[in-house]
C-alpha cells in the first residue's frame, strides 16, 4: 500500500490552505500539528483525539481527513480509513490526487470493487502517476470487473462434504479419483498429537455420497516423513508424488515414482536430476497417453514464482529435458495445482496471476489439434472465492469436481467436497476400456504393453502396460473417435485391433476387451487389423503406418523370423480380381517392410482371394471380416 506518512511530513511544512478567518486564534492548525506529533511518535490515541478536535472546527480539513485515514489504516481499522479518505476526496480529490489511489487500494481489498473502480479511473486522469501505481491500478480494475460480473453471475455450486470417515480436524487434500470412480486418493495432515507428518489415504466409494472404508496407502510409499501432491496414472499402474529433504533429493522437494506390483506398490525412485533441480517440484499430474508429466516447480527460467513444466517419458525409461508450459498458462505469480484429465486434452490448475476472485484460483484450459493451450478459463463465483483454491480433480464422466476446502461447517481445517462441475467448465466425454491379458495357450495372467492411437489423426492416444500379477489393464479414452488397439510383449505375437467408442462417456458400460496373446511359434498367423487401402486398390493408406512399423519393431526384436505376408478379399468380384488384388495387397506391405530395412530373403507374400474366408460373406460384417492381410510365422529360432 502506498505509505502516507511521507505526505503528513510534507504537508506539516506547508502553510495551512485554510483562510485565517475559518480559525480564530488557530485552533485548527494547533490541533492539527500536535496530531502529526503524535502519529510520527506512533501515539496513534493521541493523535485521534488532536485530529477530532481540529475537524470539530472545521470539518472540512483535507489535511485532517488523510491523517485520519493514514492511522486507522496502519490500526488495521480498514472501514474507518476508507470513510476519513472518502470525506478527503470529496472535499478536493485534487490537493493531492495519490489519495484516490490509496482509497481504491483499500476499498478493492475490501471487496468494494465497484468503488474502488471510480477511484482508481479519477486518479489515472491524473498526470504523472508513477508507473508502479499504473500498473497495479489497470490490474486491480481488470480485477475489479471480473469480480463483479463473477459474483453478479454465479455458476451452481452445490458442495457436499463427504463425510467423517475422510475428512477429519486436520487438513485433507484431494488428490485423485480412481477412472471407475470407486477410490478416492487423499493426503492427510494432522494438526497435533505424536504423528504429524503427512500420508496417503484411500477412501471408498460406499454409495453415490457416502465414502469410507479409508486406509492408508501404507509401506513403502508412506513413511515418517511427509509425502503429498500424489498423482496416479490414469490405468492405475503408476504412483507420482512428492517428497522432501530426503537422502536421495536433489533439492527441497523432489518428484518420485512407484509402479503398481500386485495388491502393493514399487519401492519409490527419485526421477532423477533431468527432472528434479536443487529447487522445488512438487505436485505432479500424469496424462493418460502414459507419457506425459506435468508438475510445478519454481526453477529458473519460467514466468513467474512457481509455473507448471511438462516432461515427457522416453521409451528407455528416461526423462526429456523439461518445457515450461508456456506464457499462456504460466503468469509471472504463481501457478500450482495441475490436473489433467483422463481427455488427455483439458487441464485444470490453479493460478494467482489470471484475472481471478482471490489469493488462488481454479482454472480450465484446453489443448488443441496444434498443441496450443486455450486462454484459461476461471471455473467461476463461488467455486472460487476469496480464500486460496489450489487443488482439484474430476472424475473421468466430467460430471463431478472434488476439491479441497475450508468451508465454514466442515469437520476439519480443510475438507474434501465434491460438487458438480458447471457445464462450461466440462471435460471432453470420456469412457475406459478394460479387460485381462493372458496367454493364449496356458491361460497365464501376462503383463504387456498398450499403445491406443487415433486412426484418424494417427496421435498416440494412450500408452500402458497390463499389471503383472493379474494382467489386468484400463485404458482411459475419449469418445466419438475410431481407435487402433497395439498389445505386445517379447515372445508373443503383437495383437491388434480397430474399434469405434460413439456416444455419451460413461463408467456404467465400459469397453470390456480380453485379449489372448500367441506366443510366437512356427505356422502362427496374426491379422493385421489396422492395416488399411484404398477401395478397390493396393495403395496403403497413411493410418496403416503404425500398425506396419509395429511388424517392422517385431520383425528386427525377432531377427531369426520368416514371414509370408497373405492378402484376403470377401467373394465380391470375379476369382482373378481378387487374387489379383490380394496379392498386390499383400505386395504393398510387402514392399513397405523392404522399403525401411527388412531383408527381402525373411519376407514372401501371396492373394488368397477369398479362398480363405474367417467369416460368413453373406453378411456386411462378414464381408468386412474377410477383407484382411495378415502374416503367417514360416520359420523361427528365437534368439537366447
Amino acid at each position: 500500500m502506498f505509505s502516507t506518512k511521507v505526505l503528513f511530513l510534507f504537508l506539516l511544512l506547508m502553510p495551512m490552505m485554510l483562510p485565517a478567518q475559518s480559525d480564530p486564534g488557530g485552533r485548527e492548525m494547533k490541533h492539527h500539528r500536535k496530531a502529526l506529533q503524535y502519529y510520527n511518535a506512533s501515539a496513534f490515541d493521541e493523535a485521534l483525539k488532536e485530529l477530532d478536535k481540529s475537524l470539530r472546527i472545521n470539518p472540512s480539513n483535507v489535511e485532517s481527513w488523510l491523517l485520519s485515514g493514514d492511522i486507522h489504516s496502519l490500526r488495521g481499522d480498514v472501514l474507518t480509513a476508507i470513510e476519513s479518505y472518502k470525506k478527503a476526496v470529496a472535499i478536493d480529490e485534487s490537493f493531492f490526487p495519490p489519495a484516490l489511489y490509496i482509497l481504491a487500494n483499500l476499498q478493492f481489498n475490501s471487496g468494494l470493487y465497484r468503488d474502488c473502480l471510480l477511484n482508481y479511473n479519477k486518479y489515472l486522469t491524473y498526470p504523472k502517476v508513477k508507473p508502479v501505481e499504473l500498473t497495479r491500478a489497470k490490474k486491480n480494475i481488470e480485477l475489479a470487473e471480473f469480480r463483479i460480473h463473477a459474483t453478479e453471475n454465479p455458476v451452481p455450486f452445490e458442495p457436499v462434504n463427504l463425510g467423517s470417515d475422510v475428512n477429519g480436524e486436520g487438513y485433507e487434500f484431494v488428490n485423485y479419483i480412481s477412472a471407475d470412480g470407486e477410490q478416492l486418493y487423499f493426503t492427510r495432515r494432522t494438526p497435533k498429537g505424536a504423528r504429524k507428518d503427512e500420508d496417503f489415504f484411500i477412501a471408498s466409494k460406499l454409495n453415490d455420497t457416502i465414502w469410507g472404508s479409508v486406509k492408508e496407502l501404507g509401506h513403502p510409499i508412506n513413511t515418517p516423513g511427509d509425502e503429498g501432491a500424489m498423482c496416479l496414472s490414469p490405468d492405475g499402474q503408476f504412483l507420482f508424488y512428492a517428497a522432501c529433504n530426503r537422502p536421495d533429493s536433489y533439492g527441497s522437494c523432489d518428484l518420485y515414482a512407484s509402479r503398481k506390483t500386485g495388491d502393493g506398490w514399487s519401492e519409490p525412485q527419485n526421477l532423477g536430476p533431468v527432472v528434479n533441480t536443487s529447487f522445488w517440484e512438487s505436485q505432479p499430474s500424469f496424462s493418460p497417453d502414459g507419457r506425459t508429466l506435468y508438475f510445478v516447480s519454481n526453477r529458473p527460467g519460467g514466468w513467474g514464482g512457481s509455473d507448471i513444466w511438462i516432461t515427457r517419458l522416453n521409451n528407455d525409461g528416461s526423462w526429456t529435458k523439461p518445457e515450461n508450459a508456456g506464457e499462456v498458462i504460466n503468469t509471472p505469480e504463481a501457478e500450482r495445482g495441475p490436473f489433467i484429465h483422463p481427455d488427455g486434452q483439458t487441464l485444470y490448475f490453479s493460478s494467482k496471476g489470471h484475472p481471478g476472485m482471490g489469493e488462488g484460483d481454479i482454472f480450465m484450459s484446453r489443448l488443441d489439434i496444434t498443441g496450443e493451450w486455450s486462454e484459461p478459463v476461471n471455473l467461476g463465483y463461488p467455486v472460487n472465492t476469496a480464500a486460496d483454491e489450489v487443488t482439484m480433480v474430476v472424475d473421468i464422466q466430467g460430471r463431478f469436481a472434488y476439491i479441497s476446502s475450508a468451508i465454514d461447517g466442515g469437520f476439519g481445517l480443510t475438507d474434501i467436497y465434491r460438487f458438480r462441475l458447471p457445464e462450461s467448465a466440462k471435460p471432453l466425454a470420456v469412457t475406459y476400456m478394460k479387460g485381462v491379458v493372458s496367454d493364449s495357450i496356458s491361460g497365464a495372467k501376462l503383463a504387456a504393453d498398450f499403445v491406443l492411437t487415433d486412426l484418424e489423426t494417427g496421435n498416440e492416444i494412450a500408452r500402458s502396460r497390463s499389471n503383472a500379477a493379474n494382467g489386468e489393464f484400463l485404458v482411459c479414452i475419449p469418445t466419438n473417435r475410431m481407435y487402433a488397439l497395439t498389445v505386445e510383449k517379447r515372445g508373443y505375437l503383437f495383437y491388434s485391433a480397430h474399434f469405434a467408442i460413439e456416444g455419451e462417456a460413461g463408467i456404467e458400460k465400459p469397453h470390456l476387451r480380453n485379449i489372448l496373446l500367441k506366443p510366437v511359434m512356427k505356422d502362427e498367423i496374426t491379422i493385421l487389423r489396422n492395416v488399411f487401402f484404398e477401395t478397390d486398390s493396393s495403395r496403403l493408406l497413411p493410418v496403416s503406418r503404425t500398425e506396419l512399423d509395429k511388424l517392422f519393431d517385431f520383425l528386427k526384436v525377432n531377427p531369426q523370423i520368416t514371414i509370408e505376408i497373405s492378402g484376403h478379399t470377401d467373394n465380391s468380384g470375379s476369382i482373378p480380381y481378387n487374387l489379383e488384388l490380394s496379392k498386390m495387397r499383400a505386395e504393398s506391405v510387402y514392399n513397405y517392410l523392404a522399403g525401411k530395412g527388412v531383408s527381402k530373403s525373411r519376407l514372401t507374400y501371396k492373394g488368397y482371394g477369398a479362398t480363405k474366408p474367417v467369416a460368413d460373406n453373406n453378411t456386411p460384417e462378414g464381408k468386412a471380416s474377410n477383407r484382411r492381410t495378415e502374416f503367417r510365422i514360416m520359420s523361427l529360432t528365437l534368439p537366447e
